[in-house]
């Protein structure tokens, strides 16, 4: 039987790995961050080892009937954080992430602390690494609005048109109005990062006045 000093061992290292995770999750500001990520880990851990410790008690032959319940009982808190916008599913990789820290969580309950460690490991690199790479060969997304204040709405208005069809942009929104003597072009879109550059590189001359304006939100 386990002694409090071993289980208190084993909740701290849950809730570390956990807070590590969730480290990354608030550098995003995403969903599920430092505390809600501790806190899944930690009670996965805690489920874990009074699965094992209340089955002891009651002479259960099943050791696991509570934790087997635990990767059931995680997807509810993991469709919470994946939203519907813009007809698209967002908050998928913080739904993943939840998933995965109760099995960390698991783990650390178990007395497995070179694999909670090392499974903490690689997704941290997933995130910040994988992440990264992405963000860098420009596969990765997010919602931006742009706004253009220009005398020729018409010949702007005609050109994003043309160039939002060529590079196969699904827009949000588009809209024209009047500010003063000047008339105002803007749209929402999910770009990629060549694609705004794109965009802007296009649209960038003397006459025409551009901003971005992104659209914060939990897009993973």
């Amino acid at each position: 039987m386990l002694s409090f000093h071993q289980i208190l061992v084993r909740l701290l290292f849950a809730a570390g790995m956990g807070a590590l995770i969730g480290v990354e999750r608030d550098i995003r500001r995403r969903p599920a961050g430092i505390r809600t990520s501790m806190f899944v880990c930690l009670a996965t851990a805690l489920f874990t080892i009074l699965s094992q410790r209340l089955a002891l008690m009651w002479g259960d032959t099943s050791g696991t009937r509570i934790a087997s319940h635990i990767v059931q009982g995680i997807g509810f808190l993991g469709a919470g954080a994946i939203l519907k916008e813009s007809g698209s599913l967002v908050g998928m990789t913080t739904a993943a992430t939840i998933f995965v820290e109760a099995a960390i969580g698991m783990a650390c309950g178990g007395g497995l602390f070179g694999i909670a460690g090392s499974s903490t490991a690689i997704v941290l690199f997933g995130l910040f690494v994988g992440g990264w790479f992405i963000e860098r060969i420009g596969l990765k997304t997010r919602c931006v609005q742009f706004r253009f204040t220009t005398s020729h709405a018409d010949n702007v208005a005609r050109e994003l048109a043309d160039l939002l069809g060529g590079l196969k942009i699904t827009v949000l929104q588009f809209r024209t109005s009047m500010m003063g003597a000047n008339s105002v072009v803007e749209f929402e879109a999910e770009v990629t990062r060549p694609q705004e550059l794109k965009i802007l590189d296009q649209l960038n001359r003397e006459g025409v006045v551009i901003e971005l304006l992104p659209q914060n939100g939990p897009h993973e």
